[in-house]
């Protein structure tokens, strides 16, 4: 059986939860190396069950894993595409202290036609080519179904928001997903070169990956999400 949970390493001690609203056709294998990879630096990882066609019950779902007091806080969506919108608009409504927000999908965003394109629209990288090719559950021909939303204005949220998107995505345009967010007010917009839709499972995951871990230990320290590792002394110049 395929993976939905992925732990901390035994003996760590869990510094988080994310909670994983996946996109059009994807399936928990989609997830496998970002739930390992984000668990191996003591988050936990659980993926929601998405359905686009029935929103009053992922939204429960959601809620449940939430209000799951053995999972620890901070707690942060993380969507991609579909998921990605999902997680924007339930930000605000939902005990979530966070949102990591990929792909955005919008009701304008382009679908394509055939399974060769699709792949090539999500993703460059080799190894999640195959992952998804191989997989019999992955939804192909999803990219092009419809929203449940017809806004594109991303809900604005006090709450901390990290947007990735892909510059060389061909199913929601950089320039359109940016626009998106211009009334979100505690968003940290970042663009990977380069990248296609699904900038998880592309040629950059490893730095996609580093940008979230920054993100979330950020906000570890408070939703102002002072730095980390900044170029200076504080008060001083580089």
């Amino acid at each position: 059986m395929t993976a939905k949970a992925w732990n901390e390493p035994v003996g760590g001690t869990p510094r988080g939860t994310l909670v994983v609203l996946p996109g059009r056709g994807e399936t928990a294998a989609s997830y496998g190396r970002f739930g390992a990879r984000m668990s191996a630096d003591a988050y936990r990882v659980r993926l929601a069950t998405v359905d686009l066609d029935d929103l009053d019950a992922t939204r429960a779902e959601i809620e449940k894993l939430l209000a799951d007091e053995s999972l620890p806080d901070p707690k942060v969506l993380v969507g991609a595409d579909s998921g990605a919108t999902l997680a924007a608009t339930l930000l605000d409504e939902v005990a979530a202290d966070a949102a990591v927000i990929v792909g955005l999908a919008l009701p304008d965003s382009v679908g394509v036609d055939g399974w060769d394109a699709e792949v090539d629209a999500r993703t460059a990288c080799p190894v999640h080519r195959k992952v998804i090719g191989e997989d019999a559950d992955f939804g192909r021909g999803a990219l092009s179904d419809p929203l449940p939303w017809t806004s594109t204005a991303i809900p604005a949220s006090e709450k901390p928001v990290l947007a990735l998107h892909g510059t060389a995505d061909p199913v929601t345009p950089a320039a359109s997903a940016a626009a998106s967010y211009a009334g979100a007010r505690n968003a940290r917009v970042r663009l990977v070169d380069g990248g296609r839709h699904d900038v998880l499972n592309d040629l950059s995951h490893r730095s996609v990956a580093a940008t979230i871990v920054l993100f979330l230990e950020s906000l570890r320290l408070g939703p102002d999400l002072p730095d980390v590792v900044s170029a200076s002394l504080k008060g001083q110049d580089a």
